[in-house]
């Protein structure tokens, strides 16, 4: 207890500068979550679109049963496919009717024998899509591919874009915070020198001495986590009516609690890991 009141005779002293550690912890644990929002997110969008049919082939009309058989079997088989559905004429009229059943107009003009029997197909491999595309074309019974190529690549890119930004930036203030706070606690060890090398002289031990500091910048990174954390559920929370509007089929919102407190207890560690350290190098040439 002894060093919990001495941290805390620190902090009480000095309460700008606590101010500005606790500021910049902050803001590293608000971009911190941000950065984990948007990754996991994209993520899960990323994984939504992958999940769906990437490749649809459009069979002529005449193209035999047998055949088609054929061809499902000959996919199915190459190792590249996650996923592969037959939609026959009956079924793909009854998709249509789903789709336009509010224009009675559109429903009469249309019968099964004039839509196509098709594939829906899901790759395992985002970059499968362009080898089993190609099999399709070259099969005789398919008039038509479609596949979602640009789409589920520009998400994989944009995806792994944020990923390496998020991961340097956190990685930047994770340093910043460490250098500001080894400043703040330097210039209050520098202002208890002389009781620290009495401290030294009646026998405390190097760890006695620092155990205080390390638990004060403990307090500094897990306040600016709690803090940093809260502001940014809180802005997600908020937005999570228009997210849910905008992302419309995509189930990625809302983010369950268990996963925010989840973070929560990952940033906290990270707060006292970076607290433990910046406390650990300010006081060190102090005790050389």
């Amino acid at each position: 207890m002894k060093f919990f009141s001495t941290a805390w005779r620190n902090i009480r002293r000095s309460p700008y500068q606590a101010f500005a550690a606790i500021l910049i912890m902050t803001l590293t644990f608000l971009v911190v979550s941000f950065f984990t929002f948007i990754l996991v997110g994209s993520s899960k969008i990323v994984n939504f679109f992958e999940s769906k049919p990437q490749v649809t082939a459009f069979f002529k009309n005449d193209a035999p049963q047998a055949d088609i058989n054929a061809l499902e079997n000959q996919l199915s088989t190459s190792g590249k496919i996650a996923s592969i559905k037959y939609v026959s004429k009956e079924q793909a009229l009854s998709i249509y009717k789903e789709q336009n059943k509010d224009d009675p107009l559109l429903l009469d003009l249309v019968t099964a024998d004039v839509l196509p029997a098709s594939f829906e197909i899901s790759a395992i491999k985002i970059e499968d899509l362009a080898p089993i595309s190609d099999t399709l074309k070259k099969s005789p019974i398919v008039s038509e591919v479609i596949y979602q190529k640009d789409v589920v690549s520009a998400l994989t890119s944009w995806t792994n874009a944020i990923r390496k930004i998020g991961i340097a930036l956190i990685v930047l203030l994770s340093l910043v915070s460490v250098f500001i706070m080894v400043t703040i606690i330097g210039i209050k060890i520098s202002h208890k020198k002389e009781d620290i090398e009495i401290m030294k002289l009646i026998g405390a031990t190097n760890w006695y001495i620092r155990w205080p500091f390390i638990i004060e910048g403990i307090f500094y990174g897990m306040i600016g986590a709690v803090i940093g954390w809260s502001i940014s559920t809180a802005t997600l929370l908020y937005a999570t009516p228009f997210l849910e509007s905008f992302l419309k089929g995509i189930p990625i919102i809302p983010v369950p609690a268990m996963d925010l407190l989840m973070l929560l207890g990952l940033e906290l560690l990270l707060a006292a890991l970076l607290g433990i350290i910046s406390s650990f190098l300010a006081v060190l040439r102090y005790l050389k």
